[in-house]
């Protein structure tokens, strides 16, 4: 990776060093492009993110895209906990909606690995790059679109020529917004508050989703008898729960969980975040193009945020490989449509569905109460349905 000099062109710009950002830079090692990197925060920050509390389940097509770009390995086996199963459960009711390992072929379903492990290990791929330059402790102020290139002015008064403008700057992204795109935005006014917690009886290695009719508790195995206890309420709640003191919290979520999990104790911190989703009108515009949450936010519940930001990024490298291959400027709009039409059709059922599984699981109307319970027992039953699910476990 190299340090920036005064006034230099590239070939492809990035916005946001986060995990989206960094992944997607990753995909061009070796190619001889240059790639700039754009970040507010510090490098030393971005090399060591802070513990934030958010675990990713990765699914298999997910892990394989992290191998390709040479990440995978990096990470430690002790950092990786197995899924072996996912349940869903409806109230209290016993009955669960049942997603095993078997049914995909596989050994398990997926990994779940820390948020800032995932983020660490991205910048030491991204650190040996030569074909990178991280430009950080840096704002992007404004871009200025050219027909064969892009100008972006910075913080510090010095602008930089690229022909591609890729933002990966968050679900608020404040480049989507002075591209002039806007974004579908759906606020839950509710927080959801994630914590890491030691219990007496073992998960199995079965993540569980218990939608209750107040609030959804759900839990993501982690190593020996500690799960990621992920609790979405109202904010009055959740900002009770932030206020509880460690007993009173445990005894709080022994209870919200019925005792499922036994005795219960939090490790460390709780971390709170409003639930938010956004989905982008347009992913692309004249050399510009938005990728992971600056393109679909989505609501944890289905724990595809990340999974589907490395799909997005997978297929924007793609098309731009083939547009490199053939000698044609990464910037075009017939590079970037391709882009534009293939996320669509790969986002728009999943961020469809998951908002409708939200609707219908979080309502306490008496027929939504009916239909949800028709509804695990459907998906459960027809295999075409259950497929569907179990495709984006692959």
């Amino acid at each position: 990776m190299k340090i920036k000099k005064k006034n230099q062109t590239f070939d492809i710009t990035i916005i946001g060093a986060g995990p989206s950002g960094i992944a997607f830079a990753c995909g061009f090692a070796n190619l001889n492009i240059k790639i700039a990197v754009i970040d507010k925060l510090p490098r030393d920050v971005i090399a060591n993110p802070k513990v934030d509390g958010r675990e990713i389940a990765l699914t298999h097509n997910s892990i394989n895209f992290l191998k390709k770009l040479g990440v995978w390995n990096y990470i430690s086996n002790k950092s990786k906990s197995i899924i072996k199963e996912a349940r869903v459960l409806d109230g209290d009711s016993s009955y669960f909606l049942n997603f095993n390992h078997k049914e995909i072929e596989k050994e398990n379903l997926g990994y779940l690995v820390s948020n800032h492990v995932i983020r660490k290990n991205l910048y030491k791929k991204l650190k040996k790059l030569s074909n990178v330059t991280l430009i950080n402790k840096v704002k992007c102020v404004s871009i200025n679109n050219e027909n064969n290139y892009a100008t972006i002015s910075l913080s510090n008064g010095e602008k930089i020529k690229t022909s591609l403008v890729v933002a990966a700057d968050s679900r608020f992204s404040k480049m989507r917004s002075k591209m002039g795109i806007s974004a579908f935005i759906r606020d839950f006014d509710k927080d959801m508050i994630v914590c890491r917690m030691e219990h007496e009886k073992p998960h199995k290695n079965i993540a569980y989703e218990f939608f209750r009719y107040n609030q959804t508790q759900a839990s993501l195995p982690c190593i020996k008898n500690q799960s990621s206890i992920i609790t979405t309420a109202n904010k009055d709640f959740s900002s009770t729960l932030m206020k509880m003191n460690n007993k009173n919290f445990n005894k709080e979520m022994e209870s919200n969980f019925n005792g499922f999990f036994g005795k219960m104790k939090v490790l460390g911190k709780r971390y709170s975040y409003p639930m938010v989703t956004t989905y982008t009108k347009n992913f692309t515009s004249n050399r510009f193009a938005v990728i992971g949450d600056a393109a679909v936010g989505m609501h944890p519940v289905t724990a595809h945020g990340f999974n589907l930001a490395l799909r997005g990024s997978e297929i924007l490298i793609e098309e731009i490989k083939s547009a490199i291959q053939n000698s044609t400027d990464v910037g075009l709009s017939s590079v970037l449509k391709n882009y534009q039409s293939k996320l669509n059709r790969v986002a728009a059922p999943l961020y469809l569905t998951t908002n409708g599984i939200v609707n219908l699981y979080t309502s306490n109307m008496l027929p939504a109460k009916f239909t949800r319970q028709f509804m695990l027992r459907l998906v459960n039953t027809i295999s075409p349905i259950k497929q569907t699910f179990l495709n984006l476990l692959k």
